[in-house]
């Protein structure tokens, strides 16, 4: 009976602050403690008994009741904080007024009026608990340094150091790197685990990240002089914890392992108090490290406003074995959901994935340190895998649009270092399940094959991203020593669907793809012939994709003819044949990818930017250094690619029909003059070279000895040789990511969106004035 007690007077308690329309006194405590020292009810209670339509009418109709329940929560927790939070009753008001808060905050951050409210100190209130220094903080400073407080409190959420009974702990002389919740960076000891500090951390969290949520209800702009006051003042000096906390968030997350001591259905028996934690904690560390730099800005430095101390501190991490500790424990989680056991749904999956991949994101954004040890061994590839089986996975699900970019952003920035491309000829032999071909080779094939199956049957709004995944196979082909059959007939049919010439003509930019691959095949023959037999044969059997590209016809009669013919086969990539060659065994447990559910909520992403924004051009010299190309050298390089032109698409919302690839009004007459510019740099001529002296030797082997088996013309195309033969080798171009304000927007919108559809009990956000990004119903 207590239980439902306590949630009846709760409940009048609310009604009573709704129907009152003179103020309540700040000074009347026995009103105010209705709502936390008499209760116990849960977070999910306090967003059943607290109705959105009752906070706001109170918001409109008695705004000062309003703000005095929220001065009276957080003079509580200040109190409970300098306290120490020592008896029970004190711990049950913390959480109270935490969840109480969590409840308030997106109704105060959603009113403009509001906004500025907990940033201003709240005159004629009773300051109990507050000294004079104190009561001139705004009560946003004083709510957020309670939470750093209250979040190494002994026996509350930290394990105490006490030896006896009366030597309690002082909260203001408090050490808290003494008390960093898990081993890891940095620190030695694991605490034992106690489910209740688990559960605590985890409400301080919540409240701490629904602080931090004010940027959901700023529309989306590019100035990134805009900063969030609250991450800024909690990253900040003024907060002494900030270093064990960083450490601890970090920790929590890099040790937790789902699977615990391999029990099968462990996790039906009894409550994982862990995922939660490590879910807000993940939360809370990507919302702070975004990164606010102007454009100006060199990654890993602050530009704008104060030292964000959690960028200061990851960027910072140097010791080996800190680097091991946090690469293994993201590949342990990454992997996690590809995890196969012959007992279904007997291991625990985790789901918040993206949010790790944007952890990751940001230690190589960073720490370039960390970057170049993920590079420096085959580690690197315990993170690719499980990113190509999420793009393979999510291609179809038009609500998981911001994980395909997300996955291909981290790989494009990993490709922009040689070591990426020499890992990637390691042999795949994982075999995770994925509805791909079956093939024999090495984690690049693995990459080709899944690339392809993006392009070829991903839905439409994928298409900003072919430019991203053709720039990663243009970097990591001049490394690649060996590409399977399976992948080198992929590749070809991606060129055949791309030089089709409805498809080079029906915009303005479609050219830059037939140009990629043609650059990745040149560096393959010229840097890596003696091993890619397959490519080769591939490229000889495909002979007359080449000979039309060279002879492509650009008057405008043709153009027109090709258009017309572009409007009867409406899209212009899955008309081509999907199956490029016999191949249609999947791998063993795979599925195929699915549309999102019906009712399935997703939220928009802004424009990326196009490749020539994300990129910039560097030139490999031959003792591997890599020297930036300028913009004026690149316009004067073999071929004009994409930094050389304007591209009409700047990257398309994926919210509208995508980028000018779709556009379906005739262009004929405007495109003469930009086809015959870029059809005169076609990179043709070490292929054509290559035909040129290949394609009579097979011809007449197959003649001589009667050949039909492929297996032949293979091992006498292994031996041949070029040398001397092809045009002198061009330089190897790679096109690095570079950092800009249109990325770091998509990367605020993307990450705000996991965040709000992945706190869903409670559901915080959940039907307030969210202005960040667009909610939508699939």
């Amino acid at each position: 009976m207590g239980n439902s007690d306590s949630k009846l007077n709760f409940r009048k308690a609310v009604i009573q602050l709704t129907t009152k329309t003179q103020p309540v006194e700040a000074t009347d405590d026995a009103f105010w403690d209705q709502f936390w020292a008499d209760t116990a009810t849960t977070v999910q209670d306090v967003f059943a008994l607290v109705p959105a339509a009752e906070i706001r009418a109170v918001r409109e109709e008695s705004p000062s009741n309003l703000a005095t329940l929220c001065y009276k929560a957080v003079e509580k927790l200040v109190q409970a904080a300098e306290s120490g939070c020592s008896s029970e009753k004190e711990k049950q008001i913390v959480l109270n007024c935490s969840r109480m808060l969590t409840r308030i905050l997106p109704y105060i951050f959603e009113d403009q009026d509001w906004r500025g409210f907990f940033w201003s100190t709240v005159p004629g209130a009773g300051r109990a608990g507050m000294d004079d220094d104190e009561g001139a903080r705004p009560l946003a400073e004083s709510l957020l340094l309670a939470i750093a407080d209250l979040l190494f409190c002994p026996d509350f959420t930290v394990h105490s150091h006490r030896r006896g009974p009366d030597a309690a702990e002082d909260m203001q002389t408090i050490d808290s790197c003494e008390y960093i919740w898990e081993a890891g960076v940095g620190f030695a000891q694991s605490p034992p685990l106690n489910y209740i500090h688990d559960l605590n951390r985890t409400e301080l969290l919540r409240l701490l990240l629904t602080c931090f949520s004010e940027a959901m209800y700023l529309p989306p702009t590019s100035d990134n002089n805009i900063l969030n006051p609250w991450v800024t003042f909690f990253c900040s000096t003024e907060n002494r914890h900030a270093l064990p906390l960083f450490t601890s968030l970090v920790n929590v997350v890099c040790a937790y392992d789902p699977v615990g001591y391999g029990i099968p259905y462990n996790h039906l028996l009894f409550s994982d108090y862990r995922e939660q934690l490590v879910e807000q904690a993940v939360q809370i560390l990507i919302v702070s490290l975004e990164h606010e730099g102007g454009p100006g800005c060199k990654t890993g430095t602050l530009c704008v406003g104060p030292d964000n101390l959690f960028v200061n501190y990851l960027s910072r991490i140097h010791r080996e074995e800190d680097y091991d500790f946090v690469l293994k424990g993201l590949a342990r989680l990454l992997v996690n959901p590809l995890m196969q056991t012959y007992l279904p749904n007997s291991t625990k999956k985790i789901q918040f994935h993206q949010e790790l991949l944007v952890l990751f994101w940001k230690l190589c954004d960073f720490n370039k340190k960390f970057l170049f040890f993920v590079l420096k061994s085959s580690d690197v590839l315990d993170i690719l895998v499980p990113i190509l089986f999420y793009l393979n996975d999510a291609r179809a699900d038009q609500s998981r649009v911001g994980l395909m970019h997300i996955g291909v952003f981290i790989l494009l920035l990993l490709s922009g270092e040689r070591n990426f491309g020499v890992r990637l000829n390691k042999p795949y032999s994982v075999h995770v399940p994925m509805d791909i071909p079956v093939f024999t080779g090495t984690h690049a094939d693995l990459l080709i094959v899944v690339f392809h199956k993006i392009i070829t049957s991903g839905h439409q709004r994928l298409q900003p991203l072919f430019d991203c995944l053709l720039t990663i196979v243009v970097n990591v082909s001049p490394y690649l020593k060996s590409i399977s059959m399976v992948a080198a007939n992929k590749l070809l049919h991606l060129l055949e669907a791309f030089s089709t010439h409805w498809f080079l003509f029906s915009a303005s930019q479609n050219h830059h793809l037939v140009f990629f691959l043609l650059e990745a095949f040149n560096n393959i023959i010229q840097y890596q012939f003696d091993g890619n037999c397959n490519l080769v044969y591939a490229i000889i059997r495909k002979r007359n994709v080449f000979h039309q590209l060279a002879n492509l016809q650009s008057d405008p009669v043709s153009i027109q003819k090709a258009l017309q013919r572009k409007k009867k086969s409406p899209d212009a990539i899955t008309g081509i044949s999907r199956t490029s060659s016999q191949e249609t065994v999947s791998m063993e447990g795979s599925r195929p990818a699915v549309p999102a559910e019906p009712g399935t909520l997703k939220t928009s992403l802004v424009a990326i930017p196009a490749i020539d924004k994300l990129t910039e051009k560097s030139q490999v010299s031959e003792d591997g250094t890599m020297v930036t190309v300028s913009k004026m050298d690149s316009l004067c390089a073999s071929h004009p690619g994409p930094q050389t032109e304007q591209s009409s698409a700047a990257g398309a919302s994926d919210t509208e029909s995508v980028s000018g690839r779709d556009n379906e009004r005739g262009l004929g007459p405007f495109l003469l003059p930009q086809v015959l510019s870029w059809k005169c740099k076609l990179p043709l001529q070490t292929i054509m070279r290559l035909l040129q002296v290949l394609v009579p030797q097979v011809e007449k082997i197959c003649i001589d000895k009667g050949l039909t088996d492929e297996s032949e013309i293979l091992k006498f195309l292994q031996h041949g040789t070029l040398v001397g033969l092809l045009p002198v080798p061009h330089p190897i171009l790679i096109r690095k990511y570079q950092a800009n304000a249109g990325t770091a927007m998509w990367f605020r919108t993307y990450m705000w969106g996991v965040v709000y559809l992945r706190n869903v009990d409670p559901p915080i956000w959940y039907d307030t004035d969210v202005r960040l990004f667009e909610i939508q119903k699939m």
